[in-house]
């Protein structure tokens, strides 16, 4: 990109059929957040809750993003230049409001520490979508955010409900006794 150039907002696309449940994300994600390989303070997570069926668990960055309004001490925005919502640790108190007004229930509280995880998109360059592209499993992308062309809320569900879509598509009948 030149410098004359605008960055543009981002998103993560993803395609859950193509998680490989490596994990390689929620590593790449703790070393770049936390310097060390620590899954429990990953900004993403890999869920399995029915075997064969892994699936990346990360923010959505809803265009009305509901987490940000319910921050009683306003911890939360949204990056201008990424899109991304961002959590200011020395505001956040841990509360826990962002994750209940969140229709996904993604962001988890550090495990130390008393703030909000949401995804910040790594500043623009997101390490989970480098390494599973390396992997070549491309569950994860980076797309060029478009305003109007979708809502990004629609991916922003919970672990079970994604499973079980995931579930029927590939398992069909049998899908009611997996999920």
């Amino acid at each position: 990109m030149s410098s004359e150039e605008k960055p543009y907002q981002i998103w993560i696309g993803r395609n859950y059929a193509n998680c490989s449940g490596c994990r390689r994300c929620e590593i790449a994600c703790s070393l770049y957040h936390e310097g060390r390989i620590w899954p429990e303070a990953s900004r993403i997570r890999v869920f399995m809750l029915v075997p064969t069926l892994e699936i990346p668990h990360l923010c959505a960055q809803c265009d009305d993003a509901p987490c940000i309004p319910s921050c009683p001490v306003g911890a939360l925005s949204v990056n201008e230049e990424t899109g991304a919502i961002t959590v200011d640790k020395d505001k956040c108190t841990g509360c826990g409001n962002c994750i209940d007004a969140c229709p996904g229930r993604v962001p988890v509280i550090h495990p130390t520490e008393k703030y909000a995880l949401i995804c910040d998109l790594c500043g623009g360059d997101p390490q989970c979508v480098k390494v599973c592209q390396e992997g070549g499993y491309n569950a994860l992308w980076v797309v060029k955010r478009e305003k109007k062309s979708v809502s990004y809320k629609l991916y922003a569900k919970e672990p079970k409900e994604i499973v079980k879509e995931l579930a029927y598509k590939f398992y069909r009948d049998l899908a009611e006794e997996l999920v």
